[in-house]
């Protein structure tokens, strides 16, 4: 395994910008979302992946609709997009602040790694699995 200050020395300086990382996140969700944008996930037949979750359990993740819900947003569709993951869909403002953010401070020459305390991971995972299951069990 190398140590990384030697990976780091081998990587071109501009590997090593603060904005590398949230930018080519960004470049990827923008190739993502144009290949979403004219694939409707609601068919059958395209390249998109299933949920390996739900592939094995035969249950909902809480992920599962995700790719729907993007969809459903790029076209207009919002209620569409509210009954494919709800929860996914209010979450979804605070995922795009933190990528705004990291992106932000990137290009500003600054690190930025938020951190999140045991309780803010408790919160997290507690609503991932209320909402596993309520989607299970109710719908």
């Amino acid at each position: 395994m190398a140590d990384a200050g030697r990976l780091s020395a081998r990587c071109p300086a501009v590997l090593r910008h603060p904005a590398a990382a949230p930018l080519a996140v960004l470049a990827a969700g923008a190739a993502g979302s144009a290949y979403l944008y004219a694939t409707d996930p609601h068919e059958s037949g395209h390249w998109l992946p299933r949920c390996p979750f739900r592939l094995v359990t035969g249950l909902l993740c809480p992920a599962c609709g995700g790719t729907r819900m993007v969809y459903d947003l790029m076209h207009g569709h919002f209620a569409q997009a509210w009954l494919d993951n709800r929860v996914l869909l209010l979450a979804s403002p605070f995922a795009l602040a933190l990528l705004a953010r990291w992106a932000w401070e990137g290009l500003r020459g600054r690190v930025w790694r938020p951190r999140l305390g045991t309780r803010g991971v408790a919160v997290v995972l507690g609503i991932a699995v209320a909402w596993t299951v309520l989607r299970n069990v109710v719908g």
